[in-house]
Parts: structure tokens; C-alpha cells; sequence
């Protein structure tokens, strides 16, 4: 970057590098690799801060360096300060744990309503479905990549041989999404996305170095299309043809005779017939194919080679049969207008761990003086070996020198720069934990015994509760989307689940601090006995604040059918069995034993 030139983006926090100023070369350079024809220039940018991101969280930028031209990047000293930060975000932000909630499922203690039965059995199915697909570890992939660099992504593919949804995390240096220009706000969705990366010539198979992209894209439903895998050639699909030649449909779609245009019905929207549909491609193209004018936007389609499916699909345009596409892109914050990507953890701290760097590899090169010194001798006789040369004296415990007369010794004393270098690295700690607002408690550097009290622990986590409600905030709707796609693949992949549209539902986080457990029962009790809170909201107090509750509903039948005292009360109030019995989970009674009739006795 030139004196006089000042780039202000999403990635302006990177200027102060100067490998971030050179223009990648093709197989030169730290960023030789990314200097790819068929990456846009817009991209390339992006692709460098991740890059770049990623050798700082593996102990690597000084590597970077050097490989960028900077000969002292070799010493550079990294402790792992990056890698510690990213770490203790991803283990704030994901709480102590992750649950799949549909508002409404817990009901009100009443009969539940149709509403509420609804809502219990989709929740029941998400669970499930989370459970079978690894949820929480494939979170864990993906936020862990969110959080260091920004920008994580989530891809839903319907797997008909497992009947559910397979959940998918992608690198976000594969994603190229099409932004078209009313697409300004982050909440809005791209309708095309491409997932590109090469692949590596292989000398053993004779298979070239290619390029394999694949798209996803909304457009409008056509005729049906079948698979063709000719002996010699590239895979392709063609057009389904009648008796007379006519355009075929897939079965469910209409033709309007008044447009032409070809409509669907999905079982989300059954009342909703829809034009759109969202097609497939997956296809390789040679490097050596690709022109100047090529890139991952507009690659040529006559030189590429598709891809077949276990179940004999050729993937050039397949209609998926859904009107959305099946993929989330995840910001670690919440972007600026007309912005689309995220920012890491790191990215205002970076000059801040260069510092903390420098300052290691400083004190390094002190304390290997400090503990090995210097020593200057004058006025002794140097030992000499066979061929009468004077070997060089070394300092090792036990050595006794013999000096003549007036011979002098001296040390040089480096302990006094060492103590100041390591107060200098204490002051950046400082100032990292500060500014990155995982602050020093929750860092862990704060000693217990430092922390006055409960409330002064709570106000210095002030920062951190701030940091973390604003990446779950960047989260929360995602997620929604993400549980609602799922659901609407098992209604297209037609395995029982409802028709209509469901519930939503969203992704619960656990506490991300230490909570005290005590306190919050006895506020859930004082509540619940004051008549101030409902058993299932003092249920779900509980279970945030860390008990053992996995199914709130399920916990709160168990409390009521032991609840003899309340169910008496209930008899009192209302005179009705069968209210009773509801209330303690019992099946329904028999008939009513009539009273028997009291004779009344004269004493």
C-alpha cells in the first residue's frame, strides 16, 4: 500500500501488514497459491486475511513473514497468545451447553392445544435429528472457523439412503456467493452460491490439475431432465421427451396455460404453488482450460466434466425440488451496511499480539545472556591443546580460573532488562485482554484471591457478557434458518413429517460464565411459592442456570405427579377428578362411585 493510497473495507484492519500490500504472484510468494486466475479480484483480498488469520492461530506468522521477504520473521517467538484467544471465545460463545427449542412446546400445564402438540412434536424431531447428524461437533467446526476468521458456513444435502438431512462445514475460503446489487444487507440471501478450490495433478493416475466448483442456484422450474453416461465423453443431462416430443414434467408440477410458466407445490406452502427451484452442479475443469477472461463467476461450460452421484445423477443443473438454497453463511459479528463477512476475534488486537511477540522474542535473546553471561577475564593463562593453540574458556559450574597478579573478572549483568521486558509483556497482556473484551477474569490471568467480591467479578465480566450477547445476536437468526431448512428437507424427502409450515425453532445457549446454583434456587423457589413465576418458567431458570435438565416438559410432569399436596388443593378448588388425575399424569378413571347413603342415628 502506497503512502498516499488508504483502503478502508472489511479487511482495512490488515493494512499496517506489508505482505497484505504486494499483488500475489502465481507459485511466488506466501500468497503464490492464491494467485489463481479464476479467483476474482474482489476475493483475493478476503482469501489473504484468512491466510493470514491462520498462521497467526498456528504459531506461523513469523513463517509468513519470512516467506514474504522479512529475514527476521525465522526468530520470531510465538507463545500461542492467538490460539488462546480464539479458544476462550469459542468456549464463551458456545456456552456450557446447545439446545433445540420450538416456543411453545413446553405448554402452559394445561390440555395442550393442537398449537402446542405441534410445536412438542417438531422440537422432539429436530432433537433427534441433532443427535443422529452431530450437531454439536459440527457447531464446533464451524464456529471454531467463525470465530477465527470471521465467516463460517453450514451446507444441508438431503441423503435419501439415510432419510434425513446430512449437515455439512465448509471452508469459507471455498465460498463464492453472487451478490446482486440489491442484495446490500447482510440479512439478505444470495441466490447463487458457488464452493470452489483446486485439486492437485497427480502424477501416479495421470489425472491434471483441476478446478472443481460447485454451484448452487434458484431459478425457474423446468421440464424434467434425465442422466446420460455415454462409454467415451463427459456425463450430461438432457431434456425429457414425451411420445410427441413434448416437454415433460416431474410429477406434482402444473403448467400455467396462461404464462407457460411450470409451478410446484411444496408441502411447506401447500396452498403457495411457487415458480422457483433451486438446481445443483458439481463439475471439474482443467487449469490449463481456464483463459485470463475465466474466473469462479463465469467458467466455460463446454470444457467442463460433471460429476456423477452414487445414485447415477449427473450433477450439471439437478433440481433439487427445493425453493431455497441449502446453505448458511455464519458472520462472527454483526457486519457494517453493505457489508457481507464477519470479523475474527483477533482482528483488533493484531498489532497488539505483535507487540506481545516482538517482546517474547526480545526476551528470549535476554535471558540467554541472563542465564549463560557474558564473562571478561583479563590476567589469565589460557589452556592450550596438542598443538600448542589456546582454547577457548568456557563457564561451567565447578570451574576455578587461576588469575595473575592484577588479573580482574567481569560480568555483564542482563537480568535488570529481562525483568523490564517481562513487565512490558504483563502491561500487553493487559491491554490485549482489554481490548479484545475477553478481558483478564475471563482469561483466566485474575487470581481468585484478587477479586473482592461476587458483584466486582460481574461488573470486570461486564466486557466479555457484551462480546458474547453480540455473537449470538450475529447467530440467532442463522440458526433459525438453518433448523427451519432441515425441517422443510424432511417434508420434501417425504418421511412423515407434517405438511405446512412448521414452527420455528430456535437454537438455545447455555450460560458462558460460571453461575451460582444456589442462588437460583432458591430465587425459583421463593418465586414459585410466591406465585410470582409458573413451574415451567422456575424449571427452565434451573436448567440455565446448569442443573442436570435435559426436557423441561418431561421434568415438570415428573414434579406434578408427585405433587399430592398440590393435586389436593386442586380437588378442594375444583371438585374434579378427572382434572386431578390429568395434573398427576394419571389415565383417565372409571365411573364416579356414587355416595352411599348416611343413615343419621339419634343418641
Amino acid at each position: 500500500m502506497g503512502l498516499r493510497e488508504l483502503i478502508i473495507d472489511g479487511w482495512s484492519w490488515l493494512n499496517y501488514k506489508p505482505v497484505m500490500a504486494t499483488v500475489p504472484r502465481r507459485g511466488i510468494g506466501p500468497f503464490g497459491d492464491l494467485a489463481s486466475g479464476w479467483v476474482p479480484p474482489e476475493d483475493l483480498r478476503r482469501l489473504q486475511a484468512y491466510k493470514l488469520l491462520a498462521a497467526y492461530d498456528h504459531n506461523q506468522a513469523g513463517q509468513l513473514a519470512y516467506a514474504a521477504g522479512d529475514e527476521s520473521g525465522q526468530d520470531r517467538r510465538e507463545l500461542g497468545d492467538p490460539a488462546k484467544l480464539n479458544s476462550a471465545a469459542l468456549n464463551y460463545l458456545l456456552g456450557a451447553s446447545q439446545s433445540i427449542v420450538v416456543p411453545g412446546a413446553e405448554g402452559d400445564g394445561g390440555k395442550p392445544t393442537p398449537e402446542a402438540v405441534l410445536a412438542r412434536d417438531v422440537q422432539d424431531r429436530l432433537r433427534a435429528w441433532a443427535r443422529k447428524e452431530l450437531l454439536p461437533m459440527r457447531m464446533q467446526q464451524s464456529e471454531r472457523s467463525a470465530v477465527r476468521y470471521g465467516d463460517g458456513v453450514f451446507t444441508l444435502a438431503w441423503d435419501a439412503q439415510a432419510a434425513r438431512p446430512v449437515l455439512r462445514t465448509m471452508d469459507p475460503g471455498f465460498f463464492y456467493p453472487e451478490w446482486t446489487e440489491d442484495e446490500v444487507d447482510s440479512a439478505q440471501f444470495p441466490a447463487r452460491v458457488h464452493f470452489a478450490w483446486e485439486l492437485p495433478e497427480d502424477p501416479v493416475t495421470g489425472q491434471k490439475a483441476r478446478l472443481r466448483r460447485i454451484t448452487y442456484e434458484l431459478g425457474p422450474i423446468g421440464g424434467a431432465t434425465v442422466p446420460v453416461i455415454p462409454e467415451k465423453g463427459s456425463p450430461y443431462r438432457e431434456w425429457a421427451a414425451g411420445p410427441d416430443g413434448e416437454r415433460v414434467l416431474l410429477p406434482g408440477d402444473r403448467t400455467d396455460p396462461a404464462t407457460g410458466q411450470v409451478t410446484r407445490t411444496y408441502p411447506w406452502a401447500p396452498d403457495h404453488p411457487t415458480g422457483v427451484t433451486c438446481y445443483l452442479t458439481d463439475a471439474e475443469w482443467l487449469l490449463e482450460d481456464l483463459k485470463a477472461a475465466h474466473n469462479v463467476y463465469a467458467l466455460p461450460a463446454d470444457k467442463a466434466t460433471y460429476r456423477v452421484r452414487r445414485d447415477g445423477q449427473v450433477l450439471q443443473a439437478l433440481d433439487l425440488q427445493i425453493d431455497f438454497v441449502p446453505v448458511v453463511h455464519l458472520t462472527n459479528s454483526i457486519p457494517d451496511v453493505g457489508e457481507h463477512w464477519g470479523q475474527p476475534v483477533i482482528s483488533r488486537v493484531m498489532q497488539v499480539l505483535d507487540e506481545v511477540a516482538a517482546t517474547d522474542t526480545d526476551s528470549s535473546a535476554a535471558s540467554g545472556t541472563t542465564g549463560t553471561p557474558i564473562v571478561a577475564l583479563s590476567g589469565v593463562r589460557l589452556p592450550k591443546d596438542r598443538t600448542g593453540v589456546p582454547v577457548p574458556l568456557r563457564v561451567e559450574a565447578g570451574t576455578v580460573w587461576s588469575l595473575n597478579e592484577g588479573g580482574s573478572m567481569s560480568t555483564l549483568d542482563t537480568s535488570p532488562q529481562l525483568r523490564e521486558l517481562r513487565e512490558r509483556t504483563d502491561h500487553l497482556l493487559d491491554r490485549l485482554a482489554g481490548n479484545s473484551r475477553l478481558t483478564a477474569s475471563g482469561l483466566g490471568t485474575v487470581q481468585p484471591s484478587e477479586v473482592p467480591s461476587g458483584y466486582a467479578l460481574a461488573l470486570a465480566l461486564g466486557p466479555l457478557d457484551a462480546l458474547v450477547g453480540e455473537m449470538r445476536l450475529a447467530r440467532a437468526h442463522k440458526y433459525e434458518i438453518l433448523l427451519r431448512m432441515v425441517g422443510r428437507l424432511h417434508q420434501a424427502g417425504q418421511v412423515g413429517w407434517p405438511t405446512g409450515e412448521l414452527p420455528a425453532a430456535e437454537l438455545v445457549w447455555g450460560p458462558h460464565v460460571p453461575t451460582d446454583k444456589a442462588e437460583a434456587l432458591d430465587q425459583a423457589a421463593k418465586g414459585y411459592q410466591a406465585g410470582l413465576f409458573s413451574l415451567e418458567t422456575c424449571v427452565r431458570m434451573l436448567a440455565d442456570a446448569g442443573y442436570p435438565i435435559t426436557d423441561i416438559p418431561e421434568e415438570v410432569q415428573r414434579i406434578q405427579a408427585r405433587a399430592f399436596d398440590a393435586a389436593a388443593r386442586l380437588a378442594d378448588a375444583t371438585g374434579d377428578i378427572a382434572a386431578v388425575r390429568a395434573f398427576l399424569g394419571l389415565p383417565a378413571g372409571g365411573p364416579a362411585i356414587p355416595p352411599a347413603p348416611l343413615q343419621k342415628v339419634d343418641r
